[in-house]
């Protein structure tokens, strides 16, 4: 089966495919050791070679996924054109080239999945899999009567969001799953419900929890449960 080299490279973990691409026009990517020079250019990884700058690119084997506890305040991007701190600035440099699993906004905490396999991060990011995850709302407001629309299914701006379950937990703090993953969809859904949110955490996607891991804490998740969270889809 042939592949994009740029997506190849990215799958490996290398390198984000926009910057594969930016060592293929540099010059730095070789294919059976003949220079690439475009990113339109397909490759059989069972039998052709990959390097850059010299060293062989390995297919990946075995896809790893982790949970990171985002910290408030950081961008889920690689760079901020406005400077403002992401979530790459928060790990070590052996986890640099991981990629987030969807996005949470600047303002929310929580949990936050990362792999090396392109492919999977698509996959569970993608709405079609439905994956369940929750979130703990500290909202400005005791008011809940209006959240019956949002647990029906509510359109908002002409966008139609899907059911959410919604549990009050507290004076002011509910408990809230979707299944969509649409951009600030929590946020946007509970505002119209007249229940503005003032803080908002994730703590679970699927089978994964944030439990009691610390602020800018990253660990890998085991084989057992990333099957289990596949199965669901």
């Amino acid at each position: 089966m042939t592949v994009r080299i740029a997506k190849f490279i990215a799958d490996t973990g290398v390198a984000s495919r926009r910057d594969a691409e930016q060592m293929i026009a540099d010059g730095r990517v070789a294919l059976n050791g003949e220079t690439v020079t475009s990113p339109v250019c397909f490759i059989n990884p069972d039998v052709d070679t990959v390097t850059i700058d010299g060293v062989v690119v390995k297919p990946r084997d075995v896809s790893r996924l982790y949970a990171f506890h985002k910290p408030l305040n950081t961008m889920t991007t690689t760079r901020d054109p406005a400077g403002r701190k992401t979530i790459y600035d928060c790990l070590a440099p052996q986890y640099k080239n991981l990629r987030y699993v969807g996005r949470l906004d600047y303002k929310t905490t929580g949990l936050l999945l990362m792999t090396d396999d392109g492919e999977l991060a698509q996959k569970l990011s993608h709405p079609s899999s439905r994956i369940e995850r929750t979130y703990i709302a500290t909202v400005n407001s005791t008011d809940f009567s209006k959240l019956d629309a949002a647990r029906a299914g509510i359109t908002v701006d002409g966008i139609k969001y899907r059911p959410m379950k919604i549990d009050v937990i507290g004076t002011n703090v509910l408990r809230v799953t979707v299944t969509e993953g649409k951009k600030n969809e929590v946020r946007i859904v509970l505002r119209a419900c007249r229940c503005p949110v003032r803080h908002l955490r994730r703590i679970s996607f699927g089978p994964i929890v944030l439990g009691n891991m610390a602020v800018g804490e990253i660990k890998q998740i085991p084989q057992k449960t990333i099957d289990e969270l596949l199965k669901s889809i």
